[in-house]
């Protein structure tokens, strides 16, 4: 063996075992990758940084940002919500529905802002449906993974794989090619999650999320004007009750008290509710007004139909202006921009009224704040008599109906220009991202912003692998290993143990670094038999997205696992017989849909 082959050799090794037990960020594992095959000599400099410059690389930056424009839009955090109604009615009918619905969102676009979006909004259904978060947060990762797999945009591994091959002078996926095994997998993925994989997950109690997060309660007054559809209602059958979990401590109504009202209270429009809760519940509740059109409901003096704002937590600092000093005194909305939503104060209900509250250092405001006014607060809060600590900033997302038709008429000339040949996929993405700074949903910013440079960077040093595979000739010998081991049996048989090869490797390290070291190999061995690369690039690209087994394999199994307080071994018990299905199905429906 050549020197440079072993030396390539070493190389990948010690990539695996890095990327395996992430002593190092994978971005930076990449970009060693690369110096270390250039100082060796078994890259050229210019080998070393085309990974940059590769279609695959920028078709999957400029996606990231048509995902960040569909977001700011709204829209998905509007449909997310609708999702709750179902929920309380039927949770296995919900179930489906969710995934069904964040399969085909990510079927266009990335899937790690989608799932991000949903964890809270799923947490919240889980609350109000009486389930534990444990119980979705892993099949809305699982629907994201195989909903990706369906489309050439779906995820940036299928981009990958599809800019090796064109690198090697083969045909690029379409843009729907993939779909002739991803849905079929995608459909018997959800069958299985719904009929076995989901008794398989685990039942943490949602307590321990509360705990994790440290999610305090908050104190705050709703009143209930005209036309209220809580108006006439029961306590205990009302959407602050049934969907929201607050506790209503108190109801103030023509000057009368009930002191902890019992669940069939009647309300009436004009009560003043004094309510316990925490702050995404407020947000909840925040957003569930939005979507509804709602100005009946005011929170404090707050109709919640502000637009293009953020909660903000603001703590009481020890010597602040605020101490012993009302909202009302402070003349909090003028002078602070700021509209009080609920005040943490000492867990009791000591005030008529949020402006009525004598502060004291400790005391939590959540407050909402015009996006453009953060930047005076932060600036407060750096003085050196700052009068209040940000604890956390969330920003809020308005629907925006006309931004929504842009950014998807937008993702429709991306769609329609690669389905059809008209333009390159990458030519296509930047002329969309163009396009949309051009019309205003997004400044240049917001451009680079968006773009994950994380997996940018990881792309183009794991590009560097196939390349100097390719000029040692390993990508040859590994093929032809390969062939030896399973050449008797067939090309079929070489299906299969790629996917199951990509499969396992990709639970240890990531899903893009697998596809960029196992498809040169594909490539090469397709070569040595002398039949169409094409299956056996198919097998690499789905096994290296269908990670289900560990929480490491896939970036979203990563977020959903601290957020639903689970286990390593929740993934294995709940992926194995997944990953396993995957692979006897794809064995025999890759060769069969894409003939050798």
């Amino acid at each position: 063996m050549a020197t440079g082959a072993i030396i390539t050799l070493v190389v990948i090794a010690v990539a695996v075992v890095l990327f395996a037990t992430e002593a190092l960020s994978i971005d930076l594992v990449a970009m060693l990758i690369m110096i270390s095959l250039v100082l060796t000599g078994v890259i050229s400099p210019e080998q070393g940084v085309a990974g940059f410059s590769n279609p695959a690389t920028m078709t999957v930056a400029f996606m990231f940002v048509l995902s960040a424009a569909l977001l700011k839009t709204g829209a998905l955090q509007s449909v997310a919500h609708q999702l709750s109604a179902i929920f309380r009615q039927n949770f296995r009918l919900g179930l489906v529905l969710m995934m069904l619905l964040i399969a085909l969102i990510s079927a266009f676009i990335n899937n790690t802002p989608v799932v991000a979006v949903f964890i809270p909004v799923v947490v919240q259904i889980a609350y109000s449906s009486g389930q534990a978060p444990s119980k979705m947060l892993i099949p809305l990762s699982y629907a994201s993974i195989m909903g990706g797999m369906c489309t050439l945009i779906g995820t940036s591994t299928n981009i990958l794989v599809s800019g090796i091959a064109e690198q090697e002078g083969l045909p690029a996926f379409g843009m729907f090619q993939l779909g002739a095994v991803g849905v079929p997998l995608m459909l018997a993925g959800m069958a299985y999650m719904m009929l076995i994989g989901r008794k398989l997950l685990p039942e943490r109690q949602k307590e321990n999320l509360t705990e994790r997060f440290g999610l305090g309660d908050y104190l705050t007054e709703l009143q209930l004007l005209e036309g209220n559809e809580l108006s006439g209602q029961r306590i205990m059958d009302s959407a602050l009750v049934k969907e929201l979990e607050m506790d209503i401590i108190e109801v103030v109504r023509n000057g009368q008290r009930f002191t902890l009202p019992p669940g069939d209270f009647t309300l009436e429009a004009g009560d003043l509710l004094k309510v316990r809760c925490d702050v995404a519940k407020v947000k909840a509740l925040k957003e569930r007004v939005k979507i509804i059109a709602d100005n009946t409901l005011k929170v404090g003096d707050n109709f919640l139909g502000e637009k293009n704002t953020s909660l903000v937590e603001l703590v009481v600092t020890a010597g602040s202006v605020f101490s012993n000093r009302t909202l009302k005194s402070l003349d909090f909305r003028r002078t602070y921009r700021a509209i009080p939503l609920a005040i943490r104060h000492r867990n009791e209900i000591l005030h008529d009224h949020l402006y009525s509250v004598p502060l004291v250092p400790g005391d939590v405001i959540l407050a909402e704040v015009k996006q453009h006014y953060i930047t005076n607060l932060k600036q407060m809060e750096a003085e050196q008599d700052a009068p209040f600590v940000m604890l956390s900033e969330d920003r809020l997302s308005d629907f925006n109906r006309r931004q929504f038709a842009i950014v998807m008429s937008v993702i429709a000339f991306v769609i329609l220009t690669a389905t059809f040949n008209l333009l390159p996929i990458m030519v296509g993405t930047l002329t969309g991202v163009l396009a949309l700074v051009l019309a205003r949903s997004l400044s240049m910013k917001e451009v680079y912003e968006a773009i994950n440079w994380k997996i940018v960077f990881l792309l183009a040093g794991a590009l560097s692998l196939g390349t100097a595979m390719g000029n040692t000739g390993l990508d040859q010998m590994i093929a032809g290993g390969l062939i030896g081991y399973l050449g008797a049996y067939g090309p079929v048989a070489i299906v299969a143990g790629l996917y199951l090869t990509t499969s396992l490797l990709t639970e240890i390290m990531s899903n893009n670094a697998t596809a960029a070291l196992l498809a040169p190999i594909a490539i090469a061995t397709a070569t040595q038999l002398g039949v169409s690369a094409t299956p056996l690039l198919v097998a690499v690209t789905i096994a290296a997205s269908a990670s289900f087994m560990t929480p490491i394999g896939y970036q979203t199994n990563t977020m959903v696992y601290s957020a639903g307080s689970y286990r390593f071994r929740d993934f294995f018990r709940a992926g194995v017989g997944l990953n396993l299905m995957f692979w006897v199905l794809a064995s025999l429906l890759i060769p069969w849909l894409f003939p050798f």
